[in-house]
């Protein structure tokens, strides 16, 4: 069912890019436009994981320069029947996470340094979990690729506002205004069709595999209280990657939740509550992959910063 959901979302964006050709340089823009989709995509399948961990800034860590979070996905993988990701180190004072790769075999986990100094070890454990999740369903593929291409559709958006089309094929100024407001908008309902269901998924497998649901629920209200705190730059300068986050790291300034890239917050915690009581919980326990619930010591914080 992922792959049919990966092939609608490509399909999807694909014809977006078709569409905002036409609008911006007519049956040429929009032959251009389709051709230019084709390589995107090629380009955002092998890719995209690559651009994401780029884009903020994240370095790979390992036993040697972050033991504890290194040993704690290498057991969370364990139990989860996945390969050992690549771990990924973020220097950002936001608390938050995500998943990025093409396949299990081609994948990477990411947490940013504000993270490993807001939540216990517990709850970071639900989150990298979580994040695991997404990998086992294969969430990551299209979220990575979406982001790509989303970013893709928002650049020739912007681009054709000033160069699109030539004579009777160069669109009016109103056309191309709207154009470029509306396709990146466009693009971020169509990723946010596939990113809100997938959330709930992936929270619901993520508490399974740390066993911890309430330790999950409340790394998410500590991460969405950093989020609305403390504002992340690369984020901003890249919004398309924002529904590859466990939360939405935008600020979200004058945004209604109707547009969010992420189910609300607590309605999230409240499917966990429920699911702590099915599975018979009732307080975060300990994460028997690592030393005793707590804080996140110094040792396990040091990292290529110190």
């Amino acid at each position: 069912m992922n792959t049919v959901k990966t092939g609608m979302l490509l399909a999807a964006l694909t014809a977006l890019f078709g569409v905002v050709g036409y609008l911006l340089g007519g049956a040429s823009g929009m032959m251009i436009a389709l051709g230019l989709a084709v390589v995107t995509n090629a380009f955002a399948y092998w890719n995209s994981d690559r651009l994401a961990l780029a884009a903020h800034h994240a370095v790979e860590v390992d036993e040697r320069s972050a033991p504890e979070l290194f040993a704690m996905v290498r057991e969370l993988a364990r139990r989860a029947g996945l390969p050992m990701p690549k771990v990924y180190l973020i220097d950002n004072p936001q608390p938050n996470a995500f998943a990025t790769g093409r396949n299990p075999e081609n994948a990477a986990v990411a947490a940013t340094t504000g993270i490993l100094q807001t939540l216990s070890r517990d709850e970071l454990a639900g989150v990298m979990a979580h994040e695991l999740a997404h990998i086992k369903n294969r969430d990551t593929l299209t979220m990575t690729v979406s982001a790509t291409i989303a970013g893709a559709i928002s650049s020739i958006a912007q681009f054709g506002l000033f160069f699109g089309g030539r004579g009777s094929d160069r669109p009016s100024p109103v056309a191309a205004i709207l154009t470029a407001i509306i396709a990146p908008l466009a693009a971020m309902i169509i990723q946010m069709a596939i990113s809100r269901s997938r959330e709930y998924e992936a929270d619901r497998i993520g508490a399974e595999i740390s066993g911890t649901p309430l330790a999950l629920a409340s790394a998410l209200a500590k991460i969405a209280g950093g989020v609305a705190h403390i504002p992340n730059a690369d984020a901003e300068s890249h919004p398309a990657t924002a529904p590859l986050f466990i939360i939405n790291p935008l600020s979200g300034h004058g945004m209604d939740n109707l547009f969010s890239t992420h189910p609300a917050t607590e309605n999230r915690i409240a499917a966990l509550q429920s699911l702590a009581q099915a599975m018979g919980a009732t307080a975060p326990g300990a994460f028997s992959g690592a030393p005793s619930a707590g804080p996140w010591n110094a040792t396990s914080r040091r990292g290529p910063w110190g």
